[in-house]
């Protein structure tokens, strides 16, 4: 384990509520939340190894002298003080996590026994973002969480979605053997800025293609259903998931119960951006969903959440996001780990 900056003032600690550790927090959605989290006066350590964070990703945060990171792929374990941990280490773009299967699966699983020994260790509260890929290519629909799922443990995507199982057996076990207090969010399609031009999902493959005025690709008819949720409205859920005074140790699903085809998603995104692309067709994926709808009844009964940013808003702050990116000069993209 490395620091690749030094800790922050020991000085400033004393200001901050909470000394929490994020792992993955050089991500997309890692880097919102760590953002939240100092905004709010908490001493945040970001842990991530760069498999798909960013170090420009680390500038946002770095305006804080209660931020501090550490270097470390979380399959090995750490030991850093915290009061309370949020687990997003994990790849979740199927080209990302299809590219080393095993570690992948080694990140879930190992990953999230260390971070469940960690907190153990010092008694903190462990968040899991887990993920709608649970319920596989679901047999229900819309999904809640009493739904088991339909997943297969021997295909192309069975290294992220068993290993996310795996993960919340663990949490699951950890709470029951040891009292361990744990949040679990069974996170749906999110988008919005700070993800990657190459992260391979189909929000951010669709915008980049239609601003390059590329072909825009559709796997297959585009008759597929998802649902979509905008960064902002899933680091709220999780905010309020994770400090709800309606203790909560089983999986809350997180996403936009809106459900659009893909098509529908490459035509709006043409729109937006005024793209010249055509929609072709390539063979779906295996194991790819047929339908993917969150059933959010948990997460508004108990937490009072719903997601409040609509399609169409969000793709715009998206798609500005991505406009910057592209016009950047190539040498500024390029990522020094």
């Amino acid at each position: 384990m490395s620091m690749a900056f030094p800790p922050s003032n020991p000085r400033s600690v004393g200001k901050s509520k909470r000394r929490i550790l994020v792992a993955g927090g050089a991500g997309f959605l890692g880097t919102h939340l760590c953002m939240r989290l100092l905004c709010e006066g908490h001493f945040v350590i970001c842990v991530d190894n760069f498999t798909t964070g960013q170090m420009k990703n680390l500038r946002y945060l770095l305006q804080f002298d209660t931020f501090s990171f550490v270097r470390h792929d979380v399959t090995e374990p750490l030991d850093l003080p915290v009061d309370e941990i949020y687990n997003l280490a994990c790849p979740a773009s199927p080209p990302h996590y299809q590219a080393d299967p095993v570690h992948t699966l080694k990140t879930s699983m190992f990953g999230s026994l260390n971070l469940l020994e960690l907190a153990v260790r010092y008694q903190a509260r462990i968040f899991q973002a887990s993920t709608s890929e649970v319920y596989g290519d679901p047999l229900m629909h819309p999904q809640a969480e009493t739904y088991w799922g339909n997943v297969n443990p021997f295909g192309p995507r069975s290294c992220y979605d068993e290993g996310k199982r795996a993960a919340e057996t663990l949490f699951h076990d950890f709470h029951n053997q040891y009292g361990t207090d744990i949040r679990i969010a069974r996170i749906f399609n999110t988008y919005g800025p700070r993800m990657r031009p190459d992260d391979g999902r189909v929000v951010s493959n669709f915008v980049v293609q239609a601003l390059r005025n590329e072909d825009i690709t559709v796997y297959g008819d585009g008759s597929q259903t998802r649902s979509f949720c905008y960064v902002d409205d899933l680091i709220e859920g999780f905010h309020r998931l994770m400090y709800s005074p309606h203790v909560i140790h089983a999986p809350v699903n997180m996403g936009n119960p809106n459900e659009f085809t893909v098509r529908e998603l490459a035509e709006r995104v043409m729109d937006i951006t005024g793209s010249s692309s055509r929609i072709v067709h390539r063979p779906l994926p295996v194991d790819d969903p047929r339908q993917r709808r969150p059933d959010i009844t948990v997460a508004k009964r108990e937490l009072g959440w719903e997601p409040r940013v609509v399609l169409d808003d969000g793709l715009k702050a998206t798609i500005a996001f991505f406009e910057r990116q592209l016009m950047k000069p190539a040498e500024e993209l390029a990522e020094v780990a």
